[in-house]
């Protein structure tokens, strides 16, 4: 039987299915049974009881007085924050860094790679503490903060003035929203005006134009329904204003700085993989050469960039977690604080894994559908 080819197959799968079933019962028994030697309830009705301990950093109202289910909310929120200012950050820097590491000036290329090197090859917990304890903590107390515009950078933070809106102020998202509308239309009608008559419409400054002007035209025409509330120094933090917490700064700058020297990586990479004659043609046809690779290489190279760029999105999410060694109250920071409480481990784990995935999968489904609008098209 095992030498029939037909038979081996399904003979090999179903071992292989029949161990992993005895391997997940062996683990599932183990654990009851440890469970209920310590004399824990595994359920998720802990989610609901009074969490009794404070957040020190929160997108949203919270108090101890509210549940565990909260508390992770804050901290998935957290988690949410970081990653997102550090995708973004990190996007930036990767870019003009990977398009300085091929510059013809010496001196921008070898600050470049210097940079690289240096970013790749030390550790991110390392960068993350550096960040944290000798750049952000040693900076003066509240009340000798270095102010400027109404912000003030201290030992606590960075406060900067918090809007508060009145009615009316519909009128800024509706100016948006207008803006972007027009800004599509704009879009479908330069392409086609492109391949009619091979005129370039500059798209890129109207569209910054309308996304500037028009919802602060709105806004104005509303009455400018918005106050700042300026923050103020105390004894022990600032009153008024919103404060971004030194963790918060130091979490998302390790990471965005980290991650950066990988994305520049891979646009060197990129835009190396586009023939060179694609750059010399453009040159011969009277491009700049800013107009060159921003029309011309880069388009070619983000069908090379794109997948290694996926990767550091998720890596960067991942890494997150590590803001449980500076004290930044995450995803895994706040459940370890619920483990320690409840000891319900399971459940939190299956949490912090059930987050971490789903997030992971969202950002491969947006980026494999960005891959695919920018993959090459044959007749």
């Amino acid at each position: 039987m095992w030498n029939n080819p037909r038979l081996r197959g399904p003979m090999a799968q179903a071992l292989l299915l029949l161990f992993l079933g005895l391997l997940i019962s062996d683990l599932a028994y183990n654990t009851v049974q440890n469970l209920a030697s310590r004399h824990i309830v595994s359920g998720w009705e802990f989610l609901w009881r009074k969490a009794g301990f404070e957040i020190s950093f929160s997108l949203i109202p919270y108090s101890g007085e509210q549940n565990y289910a909260r508390a992770l909310l804050v901290g998935l929120l957290n988690t949410l924050s970081v990653s997102i200012c550090g995708i973004v950050l990190a996007t930036v820097l990767g870019l003009l860094i990977g398009v300085m590491r091929l510059s013809r000036n010496w001196l921008a290329a070898r600050m470049a790679a210097l940079y690289i090197e240096v970013m790749r090859n030390v550790p991110l917990l390392l960068q993350l503490f550096i960040w944290y304890k000798l750049v952000l903590k040693p900076l003066p107390d509240v009340r000798d903060a270095i102010t400027w515009g109404g912000m003030a950078l201290s030992n606590k933070g960075l406060a900067v003035p918090a809007p508060e809106f009145g009615q009316g102020a519909w009128a800024l998202p509706a100016g948006l929203a207008i803006a972007l509308a027009i800004t599509l239309i704009l879009r479908q009608w330069s392409a086609a005006r492109q391949v009619a008559t091979g005129a370039h419409f500059p798209l890129l400054p109207v569209a910054a134009g309308l996304v500037i002007v028009l919802p602060l035209l709105c806004f104005a025409l509303a009455g400018w329904p918005v106050n700042f509330n300026f923050p103020v120094a105390g004894n022990f933090g600032f009153r008024g204003g919103a404060t971004l917490v030194p963790e918060f700064m130091a979490l998302v700058l390790a990471l965005s700085i980290y991650t950066a020297a990988f994305i520049a990586e891979a646009v060197r990479a990129g835009i190396e993989a586009v023939a060179r004659g694609q750059s010399e043609a453009a040159v011969a046809l009277g491009f700049q050469p800013s107009l060159a690779m921003r029309l011309i290489v880069l388009p070619q190279a983000m069908r090379v960039i794109i997948p290694p760029l996926t990767n550091q999105y998720l890596n960067l999410t991942k890494n997150s977690s590590l803001a449980v060694a500076i004290g930044y109250p995450d995803l895994v920071s706040t459940g370890g604080t619920i483990i320690g409480q409840t000891g319900q481990a399971i459940e939190v784990v299956l949490v912090w894994m059930g987050v971490y995935l789903f997030l992971s999968l969202l950002t491969s489904a947006f980026m494999n559908w960005f891959n695919t609008r920018n993959r090459l098209v044959e007749r």
